[in-house]
């Protein structure tokens, strides 16, 4: 079954930009948010991006249009009721995730629809418990900027079907990104390679080794890296850093995803990178 109708729910960085790419597909995309200000921004988030792709000349005015067209906001969850695949992009926290799901699981109406998460850590096993179709239940995990990231992350629980698997990968495709599986396990694939590299950088200038500017340099030039993992850890936040590494920690138990004491220090201090506009650099 072709999916056509598709639910985002989060619009953040993440959640604006699986929209664009799903309305680029040419599906109808409702986004989902908690009031109207808050939707507004998601849907400026596409238009700016979909007007920087106008100016480097890779769309037209007419496909812009026909984009926006094909994305609705929304800050009523029960205009889920007919998504065919339902995307959850909300902040990495555990306790919303499952809330949103219950909700989901109780307004969506198709039973072949599928309940996808774009969790960047916590196991879908427990996001798939709290509904009555864990069946149905599938880990997306999407990469920022999503429009250019050419990767996702399917992650299947020991409950998913097999039906849901192929028709998520078969969407995922289709929006032209190259599929990897993985196993329900904390962090997946590339976090629980990734956040242990962030981490060894953050004590490297914790314990006075070299300054974030010479870490970073050395990992671009000499590991030929498009950023390095301390202005990577600016990029993705320093609290969502943190919240995967605990997240790790509290599944594995290994010294190597522990939150070095520089890190939560920072998250207290609200120091949380770009968002911010301090990290281990400032931003104007």
């Amino acid at each position: 079954m072709t999916i056509e109708r598709v639910g985002v729910i989060g619009g953040g960085l993440m959640g604006s930009g699986i929209a664009e790419v799903c309305a680029r597909s040419g599906s109808q995309v409702v986004i989902h948010e908690v009031d109207a200000r808050t939707a507004e921004a998601a849907l400026e988030r596409v238009q700016t991006s979909l007007n920087r792709a106008i100016e480097r000349g890779k769309m037209s005015e007419s496909e812009r249009s026909g984009i926006l067209a094909r994305i609705i906001l929304s800050t009523d969850l029960d205009d889920q009721t007919d998504r065919q695949l339902v995307i959850e992009a909300a902040t990495e926290n555990e306790e919303l995730k499952k809330q949103i799901f219950s909700d989901l699981d109780r307004i969506v109406t198709d039973e072949s629809a599928i309940l996808a998460s774009n969790t960047s850590s916590i196991p879908i096993t427990r996001l798939g418990a709290v509904t009555a179709r864990p069946e149905s239940v599938i880990g997306l995990h999407f990469f920022n900027p999503v429009p250019v990231m050419a990767l996702v992350e399917m992650v299947t629980t020991v409950k998913t079907a097999e039906a849901t698997e192929q028709r998520a990968r078969a969407y995922a495709e289709g929006l032209g990104k190259t599929v990897i599986q993985a196993k329900d396990r904390a962090g997946f694939v590339v976090n629980m390679l990734l956040v242990p590299y962030m981490l060894a950088a953050i004590r490297m200038h914790e314990a006075g080794v070299a300054s974030a500017e010479d870490i970073d340099t050395g990992m671009r030039l000499g590991a030929n890296h498009p950023m390095g993992p301390l202005e990577l850890t600016d990029f993705v936040g320093l609290d969502t850093t943190k919240y995967v590494a605990d997240v790790l920690f509290d599944e594995f138990k290994e010294p190597l995803y522990a939150s070095p004491p520089l890190l939560t220090r920072m998250v207290e201090a609200g120091l949380l990178g770009r968002k911010t506009g301090a990290g281990f650099y400032r931003y104007d």
